[in-house]
């Protein structure tokens, strides 16, 4: 049964008259009548009693449409409810983040987040896996890539390089590469997604194209990982710069071949709709932008990254 049938019910009742019950909602005579129909069916009974020159309610409808017009005005009072929910800033927020980032970047940007908004509650979801939205209960996904799903809406926050990394205490020991070609000679530290181990890795300079296809003794499905091998000297990995960032800051990884760019990525913020976009989404949105931007400030001012990515955001 149909919400709307129901109030064209209620208009009946208050006009005793589907003329005048129609010409109030704006719609045909014939739409109303149908409508009628319609729920005294659903109910099984005849709501009103019919004679040529007038509708009244029968006995069922005295006992029926008041609890009906009791139950639309809850659940209006729940519309408005809600409504109202989605203009504040608060409550709780449930995002899904990508293991590594995570953890090393965006959880101590939450911290100051919540002690700037003590209205807002955080439910994070920390893993590397695709995330369902239904499945995993989370609002919202900050990620690497723009998704995938048509049905999906999302903000993009910021391109990101990504940079073949490895720790000075490596390079010592084992000698720096001149080309892509020359990894293969070297230790890969690989991602794994979906038991697929991506140890081809992609390079461009200028107009030229390199593929490689390393060897390794370490892959996991956990980027967070993957960065903590690369910085305790296992070999190689190819990371994005924001993964990375305090790790090149601090010196404790080098940037090596910066000349060959392994292939960009983007990070976003993803929501199963765009009803499901609140003002407290907006808000992080905005607030990832800004410290993102802020992190490739700092990575440019010490030539880390190429200074064209703040003018590509």
């Amino acid at each position: 049964m149909l919400l709307n049938d129901l109030q064209v019910v209620l208009k009946v009742a208050e006009f005793r008259s589907i003329t005048a019950a129609a010409n109030s909602l704006d719609m045909q005579m014939a739409t109303a009548s149908a409508a009628l129909k319609r729920v005294e069916k659903a109910v099984g009974v005849e709501l009103f009693i019919r004679t040529t020159r007038q509708l009244r309610l029968s006995p069922a409808g005295e006992r029926y449409l008041p609890q009906c017009q009791q139950a639309l005005q809850l659940l209006e009072s729940a519309k408005l409810n809600v409504q109202e929910g989605r203009d504040a800033l608060g409550g709780e927020v449930r995002i899904a983040l990508s293991s590594d980032l995570g953890r090393n970047v965006v959880t101590p940007w939450l911290d100051v987040f919540l002690r700037d908004h003590p209205e807002v509650e955080l439910r994070a979801n920390i893993s590397d896996s695709n995330i369902d939205f239904y499945r995993d209960a989370v609002d919202m996904a900050l990620r690497y890539g723009s998704p995938v799903d048509a049905s999906m809406y999302g903000f993009k926050i910021c391109n990101v390089p990504r940079l073949l990394c490895a720790a000075p205490e490596y390079l010592a020991q084992y000698g720096s590469p001149s080309h892509p070609e020359e990894l293969k000679q070297h230790n890969g530290l690989f991602y794994q997604l979906s038991d697929i181990v991506q140890n081809e890795w992609r390079f461009r300079q200028g107009e030229q194209s390199v593929k490689v296809k390393l060897k390794g003794n370490r892959a996991s499905n956990d980027g967070d990982l993957v960065r903590r091998w690369c910085v305790a000297g296992h070999g190689f990995a190819v990371k994005s710069c924001l993964d990375m960032a305090e790790d090149l800051l601090a010196g404790r990884v080098v940037s090596v071949l910066p000349e060959f760019k392994p292939t960009p990525t983007e990070l976003w913020l993803v929501c199963p709709s765009r009803q499901s976009i609140t003002p407290t989404l907006r808000v992080l949105r905005d607030y990832f932008t800004e410290q993102t931007k802020e992190l490739l400030s700092r990575l440019v001012e010490g030539g880390l990254v190429d200074k064209q990515v703040l003018k590509r955001q």
